[in-house]
């Protein structure tokens, strides 16, 4: 709710007392964490987003991928994320939009997407042999492209673990496609994460992307070490 919230409305979402649910309010009111920006109306307060910035600034992988998804926005002139599998979803960790351009996606650190719709949700749904038992099918259609079959998911996993990539071909939102290759963090022997490049179609069609495999690879390789690639 980064416009505000009600006590009424927290209430009803947490299922609990206005006074259980003001009281608690107080308390975080008091530690920051919370602010009344007008009458009745709450948000999260500037110590809360104080610890949320330093906690993320100061994880190491942030400060190692930092110089990578900058190369990556520089060179391809469109976003670079790294992201990580959150059971069913996929949760981005770090971004870089291009130095220049119109057109910037709406994605945001912490922010979710479907890890079945995504490039990075397949590219890490295919190292793990149970991953379609994370869905009930079909799936929600989030574009005309997307894959919400058992059988289409499957293939298409089949297919991302032989090229050792994934690829969105518009199937999270119209006019985006996205390629991701998975990474090995600290020795891990599962992938810790993907790294994607994320480009407007009309800018960067989705076969500009894929040919260019062999360079991020190397980027990823310069940047991580060439154990980051598996």
């Amino acid at each position: 709710h980064p416009q505000g919230v009600t006590l009424d409305e927290l209430a009803g979402i947490l299922n609990s007392s206005k006074p259980t649910v003001h009281r608690a309010l107080a308390t975080l009111r008091r530690a920051g964490l919370a602010d009344l920006i007008e009458r009745g109306v709450y948000v999260l307060g500037d110590e809360y987003l104080r610890l949320a910035f330093r906690n993320l600034d100061g994880r190491p992988e942030t400060a190692r991928l930092q110089p990578l998804l900058e190369e990556l926005a520089i060179t391809y002139g469109e976003t670079a994320h790294y992201a990580v599998l959150a059971g069913a979803d996929i949760v981005y960790r770090a971004k870089m939009d291009p130095p220049q351009g119109a057109v910037r996606l709406t994605s945001v650190v912490g922010g979710r997407n479907r890890a079945y719709s995504t490039a990075v949700g397949k590219a890490l749904l295919s190292a793990i042999p149970d991953a379609l038992d994370r869905y009930h099918f079909p799936l929600e259609r989030r574009t005309p492209n997307t894959i919400v079959t058992r059988d289409a998911l499957s293939a298409e996993l089949d297919a991302t673990r032989a090229r050792g990539y994934g690829v969105d071909d518009q199937e999270n939102e119209l006019g985006v496609n996205c390629l991701a290759i998975p990474v090995h963090l600290d020795g891990a022997t599962a992938p810790s994460g993907a790294v994607s490049v994320s480009a407007v179609s009309f800018r960067c069609p989705l076969p500009e992307l894929v040919d260019a495999v062999p360079a991020i690879r190397e980027a990823i390789a310069r940047h991580l070490g060439p154990a980051a690639l598996g």
